[in-house]
């Protein structure tokens, strides 16, 4: 089925289906797709005159080796084919990605994963692709779309995963692919492009540094800030609708501390509850015509929000319950929907519980299930999504509901889990 379609299916009926068959061996990518990548890749890249600057790269020519991207948009995929050009290589790709069209990705050499779980499986396909096959690996860490043009929390499997591999690690850091598509509005946007591609780490260097070593180099490599990046880069959006969707990710007012109130009209951000306005200009910059302006980067505003709910998390008031609409996605044919119920979110973790088909059924996840959350804005008209997996199953929630705060669960999941993880670490003799 298409992904834009949805099939009602009873719980029962979707647990008896197959799932995805996520240990069959990856294929190299076959010659003849090759051109066809590059003809599909190559044209948006001079489009947008992307720059490419490579650094240290000379040795690696016909090496073998770990590629880490920064995800900012599909455009991520084409930069990367133009960047490891005339070189093939095979891609980690969440089980989204295959929907209605499997055998072409894994001829295209795809390897699927659900996202934000631990998968031995794919490190099993990775080191394949890099000792049998030879071929490059192209992984991008942060697993999704940046929300606001900034690095998104990496796993700390990073690191083991490096240390496991023990093949040359590749940076390729993109800068203005949010700011030609963000993910908060899929609409393109007349924006160069640039990119930097690394050497970043020897496999004799990474005998010599520890896990956390390496996981602090990477780290380090993927700080990035579309805003700042168009400000220093004096880059200019004009389209009329470069605000319009900014509401989801940026949800909470400054000035009357409301939630899920904020509304967008070409290149102003209103409440809708006490009026602060600010719009959007063609720098990047945030600025309130007429009063004070709180934030002048959307970054700053972004940031801003993670730390009221950290305060909640803090002093105990966190809790988040909203209706949604309950899909399932257990493998490439797309999603079926199961039922109606509700999602809670709280300091345990989540509990979905929901009923369809006469059918009831309960989901929970942990704190520590989940060091982050996949979310969705918008998806396919559906409204926003939180989805989370398990090893055999990948459930996703909607609502299309302004007050679906899908980005204050984002935070929330992000920040019990780091207060968890220092717990537990404070308790070790």
């Amino acid at each position: 089925m298409k992904i834009s379609k949805i099939v009602p299916k009873s719980y029962s009926e979707v647990k008896n289906l197959p799932r995805f068959n996520f240990t069959k061996k990856v294929k190299k990518q076959r010659r003849l797709l090759t051109p066809i990548a590059w003809l599909l890749s190559f044209p948006e890249t001079w489009q947008r005159k992307a720059k490419i600057i490579k650094f240290n790269m000379e040795s690696l020519k016909k090496t073998p080796y770990l590629l880490l991207a920064n995800h900012n948009a599909f455009y991520d995929f084409k930069v990367a084919t133009r960047a490891i050009f005339p070189r093939r290589a095979t891609y980690v790709v969440a089980l989204d990605g295959f929907i209605a069209r499997e055998a072409i990705m894994r001829e295209v050499g795809c390897i699927g994963t659900r996202k934000f779980i631990t998968d031995v499986t794919v490190v099993k396909q990775i080191k394949r692709s890099l000792n049998e096959l030879k071929h490059i690996n192209i992984l991008y860490p942060e697993a999704r779309y940046s929300l606001v043009g900034t690095t998104a929390v990496l796993p700390e499997s990073l690191g083991k995963l490096v240390k496991l591999l023990k093949v040359p690690i590749v940076t390729l850091i993109s800068h203005g692919h949010h700011l030609s598509q963000p993910v908060w509005n899929l609409r393109k946007r007349k924006v160069k492009t640039s990119a930097e591609m690394r050497y970043l780490l020897s496999p004799e260097q990474i005998e010599n540094f520890t896990v956390p070593e390496i996981n602090k180099m990477i780290n380090q490599a993927f700080m990035y800030d579309d805003y700042a990046w168009q400000k220093a880069n004096n880059v200019l959006i004009k389209e009329a609708y470069r605000a319009e969707g900014l509401e989801a990710p940026l949800y909470k007012c400054p000035a009357c501390l409301c939630e899920g109130k904020n509304i967008t009209k070409g290149a102003t951000l209103t409440c809708s509850n006490c009026g602060l306005s600010h719009e959007l200009l063609e720098n990047g910059e945030l600025k309130n015509h007429h009063g004070k302006t709180y934030f002048t980067s959307i970054s700053a505003w972004f940031d801003w929000q993670r730390e009221t709910v950290k305060n909640e998390i803090l002093n105990g008031t966190y809790r988040f319950e909203h209706d949604v609409k309950i899909n399932m996605l257990p493998n490439s044919t797309g999603f079926y929907e199961i039922g109606k119920g509700t999602l809670t979110h709280d300091l345990d973790g989540f509990v979905v519980s929901g009923k369809g088909f006469g059918e009831t059924f309960t989901f929970k996840r942990s704190i520590l299930d989940n060091y982050s959350v996949h979310i969705e804005y918008n998806y396919f008209g559906r409204g926003h999504g939180i989805s989370f997996s398990t090893g055999s199953d990948t459930f996703y929630m909607f609502s299309p509901e302004k007050t679906y705060l899908v980005t204050k669960v984002y935070f929330a999941v992000e920040e019990l889990y780091k207060l968890k993880k220092d717990e537990l670490t404070a308790l070790l003799p």
